[in-house]
């Protein structure tokens, strides 16, 4: 699918300014949704919506279909009448510059605890009829979900909860054990069920404001999802996994030029001969999940389609493997046939071969392009603009790369110097003449991070891909997002034939 030449920003929520130690979806997301229409955006790009799992990643969450609580914000529950006034009247002393997610989880945690109460003893009747409204429409994912929550919870003291140290006959979800599980935790199970209520109320009402102001919004599917997750207990048929739970193959990337051991990521692999037996039925409902959140949607890892690497779970790294054949054009055909036209970008870098660019192109999906990947050595290289196509979409860097002045100042000689001859520019601005090049580029797309566009360092870096904690921190304040940002942004938008052709307002 085709998208207008547009341009637009890549933040998380959790980057945004705020008094609760992490950002949220009140009063600081309309502000930054205001900044995007001020500076002539068509999009905003974020990470996986979903309840962050281990190391707080958002690309290893507790489930596909769920949103993440810590993202709720407090501001809003006070104004709707979920919290008093004086729930929110002692903030505890929280990091203001980037997340320190254990005093985050533990603040919010108590707090929603806080609004559940609050819900149980003073909520009004239109308020519980669209809380039992919203449990009985999203059922199907909701009540695995908030019952996996709440037994993870209970079992926390062993081995962090994982799902396969439970006892059997629950781990295995045996029908008597679930209906006993189910009764005895009935109000935790609620309390998880209003958590999702409260994200779905917030982040939809958020997403109109977006969309009435004509930014729509790119989400982010990761291929595979967490072992421990909600997805994969309620599921565990369409995943290979041992008589014990765990998993017997994992996922990962074979070694390359990057890693001479490859990447072992860990992740359960999906059986996609069991899949196809209902039409990958839990995938289409996934993706109506995803499509209910965003308009947009770029899938991490796409070659995995196609095929993807099978490392022996006992492995420990990604040396010892197989590529093994993906469900391919199969796949879309049935996500099409269930959902239309589908809005997707498809994350194909890494070692991509002629069989994952077919399968690519014949659903017309736009691919990635990474400045950051263009100069040095190869002269020639697919990532330089002179070679796009215009049906992709182009980054300096993402959430997984050094910032722009960060690349540059720990880039060799030669490729700072390539990069400067081809900018025509002495490299004293370099975040900017990356952010020109992308923007002048053919690309229907084009993204910057708001890191780049607040010109700084590694000390903005959102995620370093090796390193398994100190990730998914950074935020920044309230001032550094100035009226000069938005007006140097939209110069170059305009300039380069990226606006917005509807001027679409909004109170």
């Amino acid at each position: 699918m085709r998208f207008p030449r547009s341009g637009g920003v890549l933040v998380h929520p959790t980057s945004f300014p705020g008094r609760y130690g992490i950002g949220d979806l009140g009063d600081t997301a309309y502000h930054f949704v205001d900044f995007l229409t001020q500076s002539k955006q068509s999009h905003w790009q974020i990470l996986p919506l979903g309840p962050t799992g281990y190391g707080d990643s958002p690309y290893q969450g507790f489930s596909a279909f769920a949103g993440n609580p810590l993202l709720i914000s407090p501001d809003r529950l006070e104004r709707d009448g979920y919290l008093p006034a004086e729930a929110l009247a002692d903030v505890p002393d929280l990091t203001a510059h980037r997340v320190d997610f254990g005093p985050v989880i533990e603040y919010k945690r108590n707090l929603l605890s806080s609004a559940y109460s609050h819900f149980e003893s003073r909520g009004t009747r239109e308020q519980r009829d669209a809380f039992h409204r919203f449990c009985h429409e999203n059922g199907s994912w909701l009540d695995d979900y908030a019952l996996f929550m709440a037994l993870k919870v209970h079992h926390m003291g062993h081995r962090g909860g994982m799902w396969n140290t439970w006892p059997k006959e629950i781990a295995l979800r045996r029908p008597a054990a679930m209906e006993r599980w189910s009764r005895s935790m009935a109000t935790q199970v609620e309390f998880h069920q209003f958590q999702q209520f409260l994200f779905f109320g917030q982040w939809l009402e958020l997403r109109s404001y977006a969309n009435e102001r004509g930014i729509r919004i790119i989400g982010d599917v990761p291929i595979f999802v967490a072992f421990d997750s909600a997805d994969v207990w309620a599921n565990q048929d369409l995943f290979y996994l041992k008589n014990d739970g765990s998993p017997s193959v994992i996922a990962g990337v074979p070694p390359d030029y990057f890693s001479e051991t490859g990447q072992r990521w860990g992740n359960p692999l999906y059986r996609w001969d069991q899949m196809a037996r209902d039409g990958y039925a839990w995938w289409i409902k996934r993706l109506q999940m995803v499509f209910t959140q965003v308009d947009m949607v770029r899938i991490d890892h796409f070659r995995g389609f196609e095929a993807y690497w099978e490392i022996p779970a006992e492995e420990e790294t990604a040396v010892v493997g197989r590529w093994v054949k993906g469900p391919g054009s199969v796949f879309f055909e049935a996500m099409h046939e269930a959902l239309g036209d589908l809005p997707i970008i498809a994350e194909d870098l890494g070692v991509i071969t002629p069989a994952v660019v077919e399968l690519r192109d014949q659903f017309d999906f736009p691919g990635m392009k990474i400045l950051q990947f263009a100069f040095g050595g190869e002269q020639n290289s697919d990532f330089l603009p002179f070679r796009f196509s215009s049906n992709c979409v182009v980054y300096v860097g993402t959430h997984d790369n050094e910032t722009a002045i960060g690349w540059y100042l720990n880039a060799s000689e030669e490729e700072r110097d390539h990069v400067r001859r081809y900018l025509s520019r002495d490299g004293h601005d370099i975040a900017w003449g990356l952010i020109r090049l992308a923007y002048a580029s053919v690309a229907d797309t084009a993204i910057a991070t708001m890191q780049d566009l607040m010109t700084l360092g590694n000390e903005g870096r959102m995620n370093y891909p090796s390193r398994p904690s100190g990730n998914w921190q950074w935020r920044y304040s309230s001032e550094m997002l100035t009226d000069e940002i938005a007006h140097r942004l939209a110069r170059i938008t305009e300039l380069y034939g990226r606006a917005p052709a509807t001027d679409h307002g909004g109170e």
